[in-house]
């Protein structure tokens, strides 16, 4: 752990001594990481942690007290130590305690134990285990020693050793990734800010600065002032500034950042401040003056062109909550000041990202997730930029520092622009808006929350602008929205609810604040086909859609389906789908079609008559909604009498219509999906087969994205169960493209077409097309697929393919490897695998040469090892046929 902070972490000199550890926030970051694996070492290594060392770890302390263990090492030495101002420690599970009471001051004790001993594992191991030559050579050392040394000590030490190492690795690692994340300043940039300064600097009380001066008028190619031996350290320039109101300041730029020098007469290099990102940020900590007077320029009507582009440079790309405004605030209605919260919002991006990992485990597996993790798109210039980027910037600056009515008409102003494009969405995230934005929600002013709300839902479209509005805690101060008397509030917090719920991190943070019950809640309104509604009752209905949009993307979560289940919501949504209006059974049905791949909502929808509705809207003219109704329908029509509700209904004849809407694939793969489907009834396939819609699902056979074929080749799998439907698929060429489907590598798109074509193959003039288009090979490669159910589907068609075949025991032989391959699968652990191979096997011993090529490659043996469950597959499955294997196999069982 030495090694790392040696190498990564920032020291400064101290006279001769070792070095003082300086508190960045890099080195806050590792000792942290090294209080956390001393804290925890007597926990998770309780033998090595009663280790002592010869070698006595000292930290620095204020107390006066001597006060000393009662545990003692092998010479009477007490394993923890406390005299005046020294603390000695001889173990690990003393240190841990010792931290454990040094609750608030660890991080300290810890900084000065590490600048008291710069090599902790000499300390604790003894100075045979020092890194000398390289880290590993401790390592080989102890190595040695344990082959010729019988200390008994040497393996813990070889423990303890590796555990620090692994702890010294991980260090490096954090570090590495910490800095290699840092914005790194390049001379042009510090340039153009020194060039943008000096514009604004020069007599007088409004200026921001009295003067700004290089110390060195000569500038190298690579546009560095600093001589060559300093920049192989990253230096750029030095700088004189002299303020207003302090003395003048000795500045370093350099690429890691820009801080303060000790430059009088000479240049003194060494560093005397922290480090900040850029010349604009050190002038504001160091003087009130340049905050104020920069204010100022940046207010100036009568520079506006000016103040615009001082603004623009010091401002762009800033994507934290900043520490100090820009501007001079202003007094605010106290109805405005944001609420005391606001000062925690900000937690670190990678602490946010392991609390979402471990809390996803549990959310559902199935969920998709619409919005990926998108890297962040920033600005190299201004010269690609429209001037909507710098108008909105400045908007932003007057919501910050205006009063009520200022803060009013800028976020009017703001709605003017076009809020739909990135450039404009990206403009108020870069200079902090989101947060001035969403503090807004937490004032007890309405106007200023709805124009926030207003723009928020507009800009919410933006995946970005959603990620970060989710990590400002905005969600949870608009689930409190929805509590709101004002509908009008509620309606715009649920719909921009519904643009930010659209990732799981966002779903999962609606449900945890309470967001499904209230959501729920806004659901229940006046019937809505109630003649002359009152405007009230109107708004009531406008609160209920903008609640079931918000649920609509709420569901995409298995939990909150449940919640939403738990809270009451399927009746009130089914009330809602009675509704006249497209624009609210959009959102209704969405929630219904994604809740119905749970079993309890699809009773639901069945027992609650939904699907009456749901088939109503199969004949409207939104296309969004009828892929929906159809989309529901899909997933409730596994279920038989879900199927008869739809015929009953009249649902099945606007499905074959929509099926000639081929160029909406959204829609034509629901559609597609609930024909197939309602499909599996008889009765249904009648009714399709008077609707013409076995043609249309050939014709779909071809350039088709694979979604709509599975559904497609489904559908015809079910309908060409009845031998009319079969000669139509034939006579409207149908068969051509089933046999091509068999050379795919989509699963499920393969279990539908192997049965439709060993459906197609029990009609001889059917299998006259399959045999000549070499189809029955095709089946015979899949039973070499590592999927089961395709194996079993191949092994299925593979038996009419024989049954009707012209000299199919010529057919089979000709298969090089066939016969072995098929006997091969007797061995699998699948019943289904098993049943339609012993179907295959059963057709394929009719003939007398097959069944001796058959018995030469073992299938008596696996038959017999298999008699009692080839037995109950030959009685419970009604696909098998003639019983003249079975009682092969059991005569062969018996008699061994």
């Amino acid at each position: 752990m030495g090694v790392a902070l040696t190498r990564a972490a920032q020291w400064t000199s101290a006279g001769s001594g070792t070095g003082t550890l300086e508190l960045t926030p890099l080195n806050e970051s590792l000792l942290n990481d090294i209080i956390k694996f001393a804290e925890n070492f007597s926990s998770r290594h309780p033998q090595e942690a009663v280790f002592f060392s010869l070698y006595e770890v000292s930290f620095y302390s204020s107390s006066g007290t001597t006060v000393q263990s009662e545990e003692r090492d092998k010479d009477g030495q007490p394993l923890l130590l406390l005299t005046a101002s020294t603390i000695k420690v001889r173990s690990f599970g003393q240190l841990s305690r010792l931290l454990h009471v040094a609750m608030e001051k660890k991080l300290k004790e810890a900084q000065a134990c590490l600048q008291a001993n710069r090599d902790p594992i000499v300390k604790i191991l003894g100075p045979g285990y020092g890194t000398i030559e390289g880290e590993d050579m401790s390592m080989l050392r102890l190595l040695d020693r344990m082959k010729k040394d019988d200390d008994p000590d040497t393996e813990i030490k070889m423990k303890i050793s590796l555990l620090l190492q692994q702890l010294d690795m991980q260090l490096l690692n954090s570090s590495l990734k910490h800095i290699s994340q840092k914005v790194r300043l390049s001379p042009a940039a510090v340039k153009n800010e020194v060039d943008l300064l000096k514009h604004f600097s020069g007599e007088g009380e409004d200026t921001v600065l009295e003067s700004l001066e290089y110390t060195s008028e000569y500038e190298f190619s690579n546009g560095c002032r600093a001589p060559p031996w300093r920049q192989v350290h990253g230096e750029i320039c030095y700088l004189i500034v002299k303020p207003h109101d302090t003395d003048p300041l000795y500045i370093t730029c350099s690429t890691a950042g820009v801080f303060l020098n000790g430059e009088k007469d000479d240049i003194d290099y060494e560093r005397k401040s922290d480090i900040c990102k850029d010349l604009i940020t050190l002038l504001r900590e160091r003087s009130p003056k340049f905050v104020e007077n920069m204010a100022k320029q940046v207010f100036d009507a009568e520079d506006v062109g000016q103040a615009q582009k001082f603004y623009d440079y010091s401002e762009k790309n800033v994507f934290e909550k900043t520490k100090s405004p820009l501007v001079k605030s202003k007094p605010i209605d106290k109805k405005l000041e944001p609420s005391l919260k606001w000062k925690n919002v900000g937690l670190p991006a990678s602490q946010d990202k392991v609390s979402e990992k471990s809390d996803e485990i549990s959310e559902s597996s199935s969920e998709s997730e619409e919005d990926e993790e998108q890297p962040e798109r920033h600005q190299e210039g201004n010269t690609d930029l429209p001037s909507e980027y710098w108008q909105i910037q400045k908007l932003v600056k007057y919501i910050k520092g205006g009063n009520q009515t200022a803060t009013v008409i800028a976020l009017c102003s703001m709605r003017d622009f076009n809020l739909a494009q990135e450039t404009c969405q990206l403009a108020i995230r870069d200079v902090g808006g989101l947060e001035v934005l969403i503090n807004l929600l937490d004032t007890e002013e309405i106007k200023c929350k709805i124009g926030s709300l207003k723009i928020l839902k507009e800009i919410s479209q933006n995946s970005q602008i959603r990620r970060t509005i989710a990590d400002f805690g905005g969600l949870q101060i608009m689930v409190k929205i929805l509590d709101s008397p004002d509908k009008d509030l509620k309606c715009l917090a649920a719909e921009t609810i519904a643009n930010v719920a659209r990732f799981k991190r966002a779903r999962r943070t609606v449900r945890q604040y309470g967001g499904i019950k209230r959501l729920v809640g806004l659901l229940d309104c006046v019937p809505l086909g109630s003649a002359n509604l009152t405007p009230r009752q109107e708004k009531d209905i406008e609160v209920a859609r903008c609640g079931a949009l918000a649920l609509w993307s709420c569901s995409k979560s298995t939990k909150n389906k449940e919640a939403i289940r738990r809270a009451g919501g399927i009746p009130l949504l089914a009330r809602l789908l009675k509704s006249p209006h497209a624009n609210m059974l959009t959102p209704v049905v969405g929630t219904l079609q994604e809740c119905a791949s749970e079993p309890s909502y699809r009773l639901a929808i069945k027992t609650e008559r939904m699907i009456e509705n749901l088939v109503k809207n199969l004949s409207g003219e939104n296309e969004e909604l009828q892929m929906h109704c159809a989309s529901a329908i899909f997933k409730c029509a596994e279920d038989e009498e879900t199927r008869d509700l739809v015929r009953h209904h009249g649902g099945l004849q606007p499905l074959a219509i929509l099926l000639s809407n081929s160029e909406n694939k959204e829609l034509l793969a629901a559609v597609t999906g609930a024909i197939w489907k309602c499909a599996i009834s008889r009765e249904n396939v009648t009714k399709f087969r008077e609707y013409k819609a076995i043609e249309t699902l050939v014709v779909l056979l071809t350039d088709q994205p694979e979604e709509v074929l599975v559904n497609v080749v489904g559908a015809l799998g079910e309908c060409c169960q009845e031998p009319a439907n079969r000669a139509i698929i034939r006579k409207c060429g149908g068969i051509p493209p089933l046999v091509n489907l068999l050379t795919g590598t989509n699963k499920a798109l393969l279990v539908n077409v192997t049965k439709a074509v060993g459906a197609c193959a029990t009609e001889p003039e059917n299998m006259m097309i399959i045999d000549r288009l070499d189809g029955v090979r095709l089946l015979w490669s899949l039973l070499k697929n590592p999927h089961p159910d395709v194996q079993a589907s191949a092994a299925w068609a593979i038996c009419p393919c024989i049954e009707n075949a012209k000299d199919a025991g010529e057919m089979v032989r000709s298969f090089v490897g066939g016969l072995e391959l098929i006997v091969s699968l007797l061995k699998s652990e699948n019943k289904e695998v098993l049943a339609s191979v012993c179907a295959a096997i059963t057709n394929i011993a009719k003939d007398e040469e097959n069944l001796a090529v058959i018995t030469d490659h073992g299938v008596v043996p696996l038959l017999s090892k298999l008699a009692n469950t080839v037995s109950e597959i030959f009685l419970n499955n009604d696909k098998l046929r003639k019983p003249k294997l079975l009682a092969l196999a059991t005569e062969k069982a018996k008699y061994g």
